[in-house]
């Protein structure tokens, strides 16, 4: 026996009109945690695909071995049935199903065709055991946060015997602390002998668990680096991903910062489903233009429900306090006032809230003003394709056409849609959640320097972000919260790591 559990040679896979993967070479040993880190399209989850079964053996070109066995996979269940399972960053459970019977659906727990239920239970309550996810198998998962549902899928694999488990962007929608115990629960499954392969965005975390690295670019192998024995830096990874060295990660910027433009004043917001929830309490916040602000705060601050309550009372509508732009206080009672008065929100969760997936880039980019397109109640089509394409070329979005439909771009070139599309409202102040969530280091440049030139057109830009080191590199001041309170207001030059943590958790 090997010490490899998997090897895969020569793997070439085409669709119409462009090469996937080009001669790709992966290697990874039993027991082992392997991190492949790649640019957005550089052939990751494609890879993935091919090696468990959704791209079936004769769709591409190359061998596999997996075991010391030659590997032809005929679709999932082969490869389940072999011990590989892969666990998508859209998580494939069902929410009105309980835990139990999502972690044996399609490998029910029967006797003579009835399903054993106390089997089931008992089961799954060892693998919940297991995983540490202190739950119910009864338990609907549409009552799971996204970390718990996360823990049912690897649960799920479990029961499957797996012997090489495959994830794919994991931590991406987690916060900082189930992210961490994700990473222990990989440590621990490498330590029971379970090889993982995982798929990131996160050079910190990949750093702080792999053992092994592989680097893909633009379809193919660039190199395999050892943790243990090589000397492997974040830069080290970027310059492997992107073909050249970031010296710096936000491009240069000399802000223009003039007058004020908005004001929230003694910002309260209370829960609309949690009866006297305070969730944000007394907030108050300048924005100037030209001026990029930042927000931070720890998962459950309430970073996100401030931003959605100052964007026309869309969490919620239990909220006082006073908006004051323009030198006059202002009320919005809705999405339709917030966007009448030039204010923006682009979500954290785009795919869900930010975009129609199954429209074009053109329906998307037109969405949020479409009375700027229509007269007497009829859109100009081509006045809407013109516009679309503009943004497309000015925004530098990947697409061979306005007529590409968005779900299928990469996440990088999904998040200029959701930027263009809010741009063309004439929106002035912009708030942006998480704007650079799941987008790779490449991408994650190229809305940087969008974010500046906004700023530099005399908008004002608040950004919210759960990554310190993007607030203090791309922003000129930063706020912070803690537990619902603005706990802290630091310059760019006065801001540290040590000393946004020390705001954030201030009263906790």
């Amino acid at each position: 026996m090997t010490d490899h559990i998997l090897r895969m040679q020569g793997i070439t896979k085409t669709f119409p009109g462009v090469t996937a993967l080009q001669d790709v070479n992966l290697s990874v040993r039993r027991g082992e945690i392997h991190a492949i880190c790649g640019e957005n399209g550089a052939g990751k989850s494609t890879l993935m695909k091919v090696l468990s079964g959704v791209y079936p053996h004769g769709t591409y070109r190359g061998d596999i071995y997996f075991d010391d066995e030659p590997c032809r996979l005929s679709g999932i269940r082969d490869s389940e049935h072999r011990g590989i399972v892969i666990i998508h960053q859209e998580l494939a459970l069902c929410p009105q199903l309980s835990i139990a019977e999502n972690i044996f659906l399609g490998n029910e727990q029967a006797h003579r065709g009835l399903i054993d239920w106390n089997k089931t239970h008992h089961e799954a309550a060892q693998l919940l055991a297991r995983v540490g996810l202190a739950e119910s198998p009864v338990t609907p998962v549409m009552d799971l946060g996204v970390g718990k549902q996360q823990l049912v899928e690897i649960a799920k694999a479990l029961s499957k015997e797996v012997k090489l488990l495959i994830l794919d962007e994991p931590t991406a929608a987690l916060n900082d602390e189930d992210s961490a115990h994700l990473l222990d629960l990989l440590r621990g499954l490498r330590d029971a002998g379970i090889t993982c392969v995982i798929i990131s965005h996160k050079l910190n975390e990949v750093l702080a668990i792999a053992d092994a690295i592989t680097i893909l670019r633009d379809g193919r192998t660039i190199e395999t680096l050892d943790v243990a024995t090589d000397q492997v830096t974040e830069d080290r990874i970027i310059s492997g991903m992107v073909g050249r060295d970031l010296d710096h990660r936000f491009p240069p910027h000399t802000p223009k910062i003039g007058e004020e433009l908005l004001r929230i004043e003694d910002w309260t917001v209370h829960s609309p489903t949690q009866h006297g929830r305070v969730v944000v309490s007394g907030a108050n916040l300048v924005l100037r233009r030209g001026e990029i602000v930042g927000l931070a705060g720890l998962m459950g601050a309430g970073r996100t429900e401030l931003a959605m309550s100052v964007f026309g009372r869309s969490y919620g509508t239990n909220i006082t306090g006073r908006i004051v732009k323009d030198g006059r206080e202002i009320h919005l009672k809705s999405v339709r006032d917030a966007i009448r008065h030039g204010i923006a929100y682009v979500t954290e969760d785009r795919k869900r809230y930010g975009l129609n997936l199954i429209e074009d880039i053109k329906r998307n980019v037109s969405a949020a003003a479409l009375g700027k397109l229509a007269k007497r109640g009829w859109v100009n089509d081509n006045e809407e394709y013109r516009v679309a394409d503009e943004y497309r070329a000015g925004m530098n979005i990947k697409a061979p056409s306005v007529l590409s439909v968005t779900g299928k771009l990469s996440g990088g070139n999904q998040q200029k849609v959701v930027l263009s599309k809010w741009i063309f409202t004439d929106a002035d102040l912009l708030i942006l959640d998480e704007p650079t969530r799941g987008i790779d280091v490449g991408a994650k440049y190229e809305i940087y320097t969008i974010i500046n030139r906004l700023a530099d057109e005399g908008r004002a830009i608040l950004v919210i972000s759960s990554e310190l080191p993007e607030l203090l590199g791309l922003c000129d001041r930063i706020y912070t919260l803690s537990a619902g309170r603005i706990s802290g207001e630091l310059p760019r030059e006065q801001a540290t790591q040590e000393r946004l943590m020390q705001y954030m958790t201030k009263g906790q």
